[in-house]
Formats: C-alpha cells, sequence, structure tokens
C-alpha cells in the first residue's frame, strides 16, 4: 500500500474510532437499565390503583412519548397528584438529561407524591413544590420546553398565557382533559382559545391538547 492511501486508511480508523466512542458514551448516557427496570416494576405493582386525580397509563405513555421524541429537558407539572403522571415524565427527562418542576396544592397530595417519587427512584430527576399555582406558575421563571397541564380547568387559560412567554420555540405545551365544547369539564372555551395562537399548532389527542410553539408571537 502505498504510503498516501496508508495515511488515509489510518485517519479514517481514527475517525470512525472517534465517532463510535461518542456513540457508546451517548447511549450510556441515555440507558440505565437498572432505573427502568425499577420504574417498570414500581408502574406494574401500581397498575389500576392510581386514583385522586391521577392520570391513567395510557396518558403517561403519551407524555413519556413526546417528551423522549423532542428532546425536551427543561419541564414544569402543574398539578402534581400523587405523581403518577410526574413519574412518566421523569422517566423521560432522566434518558434525555433534563429535570420536572411539579407543582401540587394539597399537602396530603404532595406527600404521598415526594414518597412515590422515592420509591420510583426518580427523586433527583424531580423538583416538587408545595404551593398554589396560581401563584407559583407565575413566579417560576423557566424556561421551559415541556408543560404538561393538569390542575383546576376553569384556570387552563390563565396557565397557558403565564407560561407562554417562559416556553421555548419549539416546545410542547400539553393540557389534560380537553374535549371540546359541552364536554367534560366544558373546555370547548380552553380549546378555541389556544387554537387563536398562530404561533402554536395543536392537535387534540383522546382528551389530550397538544400544542407545539412554532414561532414567538
Amino acid at each position: 500500500m502505498k504510503p498516501i492511501r496508508l495515511f488515509a486508511s489510518i485517519i479514517l480508523l481514527v475517525i470512525a474510532g472517534a465517532i463510535n466512542s461518542h456513540r457508546v458514551q451517548a447511549q450510556d448516557a441515555e440507558s440505565n437499565p437498572a432505573l427502568d427496570e425499577k420504574v417498570r416494576k414500581f408502574l406494574t405493582d401500581r397498575s389500576g390503583q392510581w386514583y385522586d386525580m391521577n392520570i391513567p397509563a395510557r396518558d403517561g405513555q403519551l407524555l413519556y412519548d413526546l417528551i423522549i421524541k423532542g428532546n425536551y429537558k427543561n419541564a414544569l407539572e402543574i398539578g402534581t397528584s400523587t405523581g403518577h403522571s410526574g413519574i412518566w415524565i421523569a422517566w423521560a427527562l432522566s434518558k434525555t438529561g433534563g429535570k420536572l418542576l411539579t407543582i401540587e396544592i394539597d399537602p396530603d397530595r404532595h406527600r404521598e407524591a415526594m414518597q412515590n417519587f422515592r420509591e420510583a427512584g426518580l427523586s433527583e430527576y424531580i423538583d416538587a413544590r408545595l404551593g398554589d399555582a396560581h401563584e407559583l406558575v407565575k413566579q417560576v421563571k423557566g424556561p421551559f420546553d415541556f408543560v404538561f397541564s393538569d390542575a383546576d380547568k376553569n384556570w387552563y387559560k390563565n396557565y397557558f398565557t403565564d407560561i407562554d412567554p417562559k416556553l421555548k420555540v419549539g416546545g410542547c405545551y400539553t393540557t389534560h382533559n380537553v374535549y371540546g365544547r359541552g364536554g367534560y369539564g366544558s373546555q370547548g372555551d380552553y380549546l378555541e382559545y389556544v387554537r387563536n395562537y398562530k404561533n402554536y399548532e395543536s392537535t387534540l389527542v383522546q382528551g389530550m391538547l397538544i400544542s407545539y410553539k412554532r414561532a414567538e408571537r
């Protein structure tokens, strides 16, 4: 082999090695089999026991998938309840290198959620705050790239208005229990309100309003 070709071959091998090394590191950063097993076991053991205004597992999986697909890292949850949705969100964030800020007004639900987060092994990915979301949502600084709103339905517009300036372009704002005018919670007005934001692209999927922020207003 001529010296020039030999040198070129060596360079290609070095580059290939660097790329493969980077891929291995990326996979290591995203993969935590022990944590995955712990979370899955916790969710399986608690299957069918999530009451007190928690979301169903189907919706938890949807939130998880949205975060993974969007590679979101800075998440806000309005309405923790006892932590079912927060576990799905934080589990996804454990893979993207992110963290969840979640707000709950009820001390008993907050306390139970904290215990559930510990048992699921996800506490380090969650900042759980006890307080009135009407005030705390205005105070949190952001910016966020993923939001899940599932607190008092008659305040949905206010939450959205308060968070919109703190949501990054490309971010995703999800709202639970939105079924259109005359549906559960009478969220038709909220649905139209969000759709009037021309810089958002919104889709309603089985009661979950998924709104992507495409540009600043």
